[in-house]
């Protein structure tokens, strides 16, 4: 059984990573295009933010287990099959980019006003002032959204244990429900709950250590 446990550990963690560095990517660039829409005055700007943000608003009011389900053409399209590890990321991935844009959008709004204003001022370009000014203050910000989007996760591939989608939550669901294993059952959520503490315990850790309010 702890082999088992031991195998099904990695593959949690392979999915809750890997589905969390492409959510990063993805989420916050699209969090980036969020804030500098909202910060232009122009109208073509307000469209644009309105309709990404209507995008993002469908996106995240889908259960993730739904959302697995509903785009399995899409994944075995993408991976060659819409069950296993490799589908479960491209799921993760695509539920967790739309929650990581907002907290990205939302740690960016978190700066203070006069840094913006300051960056006008000095006539810098969108990239500089995003790379100089508002992404070096919001990066302790940033850091707590990336800690609360891969607990997130953790749970998420859990779920998608139940459609096959490999990791604990399948090894819960095969070998310890439909087998009445209350030993699986048991490690497997202590499992859970110690890879769930180590992220917010280095979360906490890279958010103190960037933090210097």
């Amino acid at each position: 059984m702890y082999k088992e446990l031991f195998s099904a550990t990695i593959e949690t963690l392979y999915m809750v990573f890997f589905s969390g560095f492409l959510t990063v990517i993805g989420g916050g660039v699209i969090g980036l295009c969020l804030y500098e829409l909202s910060q232009r005055k122009k109208p073509w700007a307000n469209i644009s933010y309105q309709f990404i943000s209507t995008i993002i608003n469908l996106a995240r009011s889908f259960p993730f287990i739904i959302l697995m389900i509903a785009i399995m053409p899409f994944t075995k399209f993408l991976v060659g099959t819409s069950i296993g590890n490799n589908a479960a990321i491209v799921a993760l991935t695509i539920s967790a980019i739309p929650f990581f844009a907002r907290l990205t959008e939302s740690s960016l709004k978190e700066v203070s006003q006069g840094l913006e204003d300051l960056a006008k001022i000095l006539g810098c370009r969108t990239y500089q002032k995003l790379r100089r000014i508002l992404i070096p203050q919001a990066v302790p910000s940033i850091i707590s959204g990336i800690t609360l989007t891969l607990i997130n996760l953790v749970g998420y591939t859990a779920m998608a244990g139940a459609i096959g989608g490999g990791g604990l939550g399948t090894l819960a669901i095969n070998y310890g429900h439909q087998r009445f294993n209350l030993e699986v059952m048991i490690s497997t959520v202590i499992v859970l709950i110690i890879i769930v503490q180590l992220i917010q315990f280095l979360g906490d850790r890279l958010y103190r250590s960037f933090n210097h309010n």
